[in-house]
């Protein structure tokens, strides 16, 4: 079936499941330290999602992103995956996820044999107690096992590093050239002013055309119409031949070709990642609707889905654009 168009003409190929609210980190620019996760009743089952994401494939999507929280702490979350991937060639082209890393090493050759060919895995730096203090308790060894064993299991890795002022600013650089050596491309992302934010947060927002500049002093980037649906923008690295991306949502507003939807865990509906304009899907299904009006549902809300977001940082409030935080709306 022909994806579904939404009012400005964008065909909606790419959708962003998040499995879980919960994480077994607590990164600094995504969540506080003391969350309050939500409560069972509230969260959609795994029948449930299955559901809801088969109905997106039937209207044209083409890509499905499974994100959380960290999706890998789900309790049997697998099993999504296995019977998600029974839809690869049935309409659906991708499956793959957005990870910490924590529990790659556990889960890799399930997710290979699955039909998940690379994994987005989020990184932020190299240093053990650097990665201690943004991620407020994680181990970064636990995270470079995990990758070990994604790339024994065949898949492919990229690598997505938030680019913080202050804090990792400096090895930007030598994570681009650990990322060549090791065979990952590279993708480097602004902060959002996402969930509650404090004034050491807003002053660790670093524009990616200041780190690009500096990357062009050591390394040539070449350019390419490389995408991967998504809407980062790809250089090749010729030193090391593989890829960097940037993604600018502060900086280079990229909503003209945006192509994705994001499913929450509690079945909501965010037809833009900078707008709180949402659909309740989770009604729709716990009500018994069918799969015609399930889809339905779906189609009216890309109807309404806006022309883009429209962040900003408000450095006297430390005021976030959109009260939810990154958790929740899955990436």
């Amino acid at each position: 079936m022909s994806a579904v168009i939404d009012p400005f003409g964008r065909a909606i190929t790419y959708l962003r499941v998040s499995v879980t609210d919960r994480c077994d980190l607590r990164c600094v620019y995504c969540m506080a330290e003391d969350m309050n996760f939500l409560p069972r009743a509230e969260i959609l089952s795994l029948d449930e999602i299955e559901r809801l994401a088969c109905a997106f494939v039937r209207l044209g999507v083409r890509k499905l992103r499974i994100t959380g929280g960290e999706p890998l702490v789900r309790r049997n979350v697998v099993s999504l995956f296995q019977r998600l991937g029974t839809q690869l060639g049935q309409g659906l082209d991708e499956l793959t996820l957005t990870t910490n890393g924590t529990q790659l090493a556990r889960f890799a050759d399930a997710l290979a044999a699955a039909g998940v060919r690379r994994v987005n895995v989020s990184l932020d730096t190299l240093d053990a107690a650097r990665f201690a203090r943004i991620t407020r308790w994680g181990r970064i060894e636990t995270v470079f096992q995990g990758l070990r064993a994604a790339r024994a299991a065949g898949l492919a890795v990229k690598i997505n590093t938030v680019a913080l002022r202050g804090e990792n600013e400096d090895e930007i650089s030598d994570l681009l050239a650990w990322c060549g050596e090791q065979g990952f491309d590279l993708c480097l992302i602004e902060t959002m002013p996402m969930g509650d934010i404090d004034a050491a947060r807003v002053d660790q927002y670093l524009p990616l055309s200041l780190v690009r500049a500096r990357l062009r002093q050591r390394f040539t980037l070449d350019e390419t119409d490389y995408s991967t649906g998504g809407p980062a923008r790809y250089f090749v690295v010729r030193e090391t031949g593989r890829r960097v991306g940037f993604i600018t949502p502060m900086t280079h507003n990229f909503c003209e070709s945006c192509n994705r939807v994001r499913l929450t865990v509690t079945g909501t509906l965010y037809l833009c990642l900078g707008q709180d304009d949402s659909a309740d899907l989770r009604t729709v299904l716990r009500r018994g609707a069918d799969d015609a009006e399930l889809e339905q549902a779906v189609r009216d809300a890309i109807a309404r889905k806006p022309r883009g977001h429209d962040f900003v940082i408000d450095r006297r409030r430390g005021a976030p654009s959109v009260s939810r935080h990154m958790s929740l709306t899955g990436g």
